[in-house]
């Protein structure tokens, strides 16, 4: 039989694992896994044993398992059919349907938020840009992710549509991993060009500038997409004499 393998070497020895009240073990548990998971340091296909990571966190299965059922509702987690638990693999073969739909919540809820949005919900977005931009300037890949998803759900919730708002969250933190391979192409150091793409939507929707929201919407989905294409099909072939 297989050995299972180690955990990985980003795993957090258990006596540098932050101090958790009652109950936020699952919390200590999820948290630590989503970033290992996102940053790739646990690659799509690698197994999750209940036990092994039960004894990382020295703690009881219990918070592990509930951990791991948020990963799953995330899409970053698989449970299998002989209910082992795996890292979710990224369908590249089918990565268009994930841009299809990207593209059409990106659109959909700027659109909408044009129409929709308050003052309070534009004081919300430009605080999540505030994150992203300093995330930015500060090349820390984990913490755009975060909140460059925080941006863009803020403005789903200023378009008032809930169904739109649930499906733009899911779409989002599924595509979490396919974000951290965008930022690494640009060696997680994002040129301020995304910093102000973000900017012109908000100006947009400030303006209640319904065609201009779809138009740059469109446009920032666009380039996302063109860039990850291009991030996969980039030739790495090596030049070797023989």
């Amino acid at each position: 039989m297989a050995r299972s393998p180690s955990p990985p070497p980003s795993a957090a020895p258990v006596d540098t694992l932050p101090e958790r009240k009652r109950g936020e073990g699952a919390r200590v548990v999820y948290d630590i896994l989503r970033d290992e998971i996102i940053d790739l340091a646990l690659p799509p296909g690698s197994p999750l044993d209940e036990q092994q990571l039960s004894e990382r966190f020295a703690m009881s299965r219990t918070p592990v398992r509930e951990a791991l059922v948020r990963l799953a509702c995330d899409g970053l987690v698989t449970t299998l059919p002989n209910r082992s638990t795996v890292v979710a693999v990224i369908d590249f073969l089918n990565l268009h349907t994930f841009f299809d739909a990207l593209t059409l919540m990106y659109r959909v809820t700027t659109r909408l938020a044009a129409q929709m949005h308050t003052a309070a919900d534009l004081e919300e977005i430009r605080a999540r840009q505030a994150a992203f931009a300093r995330a930015v300037a500060g090349h820390n890949a984990l913490e755009m992710i975060a909140a460059n998803r925080d941006f863009h759900v803020a403005i789903a919730e200023a378009a008032r549509n809930p169904y739109y708002l649930s499906l733009f969250t899911r779409v989002l933190d599924e595509g979490r991993r396919i974000l951290r391979l965008y930022y690494s192409a640009f060696e997680d150091r994002l040129p301020p060009q995304y910093v102000e793409e973000h900017d012109a939507l908000i100006a947009a929707i400030a303006a209640r500038d319904v065609a201009a929201a779809d138009r740059l919407a469109t446009a920032h989905a666009d380039q996302i997409v063109q860039q990850i294409q291009a991030l996969i099909a980039r030739d790495r072939r090596q030049d070797v004499p023989l």
